[in-house]
């Protein structure tokens, strides 16, 4: 919107061409979404309280967390209201891949919050039958990789694998479910690493801000050829969508801090897992992905390894899964968990970067 409005100003002031610069824009719109949670957050979380919409703790997890019941949830809707604002103000909305992207992140975000608002209303952990959650998201998921694979070009169905330079394979059509079963994976990975305080929007800062790195240089065909990755033109413009989504999760990392005044829900979780896994599509990061969102790789596959060998050996391999309860129940604080898991992620999002070179 900013973009258009200047757009007829160019010619007249100079100066106002800062605002057609895509590192200026995505730093306001990280900007914008931070002090929108900032001065907004508080109200809306006094908002979710007067509703009574209060999270419902799982019974057979730690004991400790029991103390949490109530605490309002649906913190998401605010990370959302933020980037979509922010979108709209500093976004180039004539740019394909950013519609594509905010109709990812509210449909996901719209499952979550049928989920969370069944949750509240039936006073239960439970939420949308499992069935039907993952009915939603495949939906969603298949919609979106179509108009992809539809609106893309030679590059599309075709597979990089990090540390070469070439693409490795062009997959045609099996591309379409496999990026399928990457969105709803990434999705339900994300939601699997909400589970303390602070743990998940830290997570998220470390993982945006490595992509609006990496859509920034996918974007420029000058430094995309210096280190021999794919130059996908359009790409660029994510680099605002993910420095919002940065700025949007430390804003609500303020609230969500331990002792967290609010939880970020399904409406959060869901709507920014789903779009990391789109953005990846869009950049053909679709195996990187899974290094620069190691921790979340962890989580989920703690998940699986859980419910398999319970299902073969009726045995536990972790006291408690995802991994983040594993460790609380051998000793380890809360907060201590959470600074150890932003290290991890940390670390994933260097060894991810390095890889850039190392080809």
């Amino acid at each position: 919107m900013v973009l258009e409005f200047f757009d007829v100003l160019f010619n007249y002031f100079t100066p106002f061409r800062v605002f057609s610069y895509l590192t200026f824009r995505s730093a306001f719109a990280a900007l914008t979404t931070l002090l929108i949670c900032f001065i907004f957050g508080g109200r809306i979380i006094e908002f979710l309280r007067t509703l009574k919409i209060g999270q419902n703790i799982r019974q057979d997890g730690p004991q400790t967390h029991l103390i949490k019941t109530g605490t309002p949830t649906m913190g998401g809707i605010f990370i959302i209201m933020s980037v979509v604002i922010a979108m709209l103000f500093w976004g180039d909305l004539r740019n394909k891949t950013i519609w594509i992207t905010m109709g990812a992140f509210l449909a996901f975000g719209a499952i979550g919050f049928i989920d969370d608002f069944l949750k509240v209303k039936l006073h239960s952990s439970g939420g949308l039958p499992a069935w039907a959650k993952l009915a939603g998201q495949f939906f969603a998921a298949i919609i979106i990789v179509l108009i992809i694979y539809f609106t893309g070009n030679e590059e599309t169905t075709v597979l990089y694998i990090p540390f070469f330079k070439d693409p490795v394979l062009d997959l045609g059509w099996l591309w379409i479910p496999l990026a399928v079963l990457l969105i709803v994976g990434e999705s339900n990975a994300v939601n699997f690493s909400d589970g303390l305080d602070g743990l998940l929007a830290g997570l998220l800062i470390i993982v945006f801000i490595t992509l609006a790195i990496l859509t920034y240089i996918t974007g420029r065909i000058d430094f995309s050829a210096y280190l021999g990755i794919p130059y996908i033109p359009e790409a660029g413009e994510l680099t605002v969508f993910c420095l919002a989504a940065a700025g949007a999760c430390v804003g609500f990392l303020w609230f969500n801090a331990h002792p967290a005044e609010v939880f970020m829900g399904d409406v959060g979780s869901l709507s920014l897992g789903g779009v990391i896994g789109v953005i990846s599509l869009i950049t053909k990061k679709e195996l990187l992905i899974f290094v620069i969102g190691g921790v979340f790789v962890l989580e989920i596959a703690s998940v699986i390894i859980q419910v398999v060998s319970f299902k073969l050996r009726k045995k536990r391999v972790f006291k408690m899964a995802p991994l983040h309860h594993h460790y609380e129940l051998i000793g380890w604080a809360e907060p201590k968990t959470v600074i150890r898991f932003w290290i991890l992620g940390g670390l994933f999002a260097i060894i991810a970067l390095s890889t850039l070179k190392i080809q």
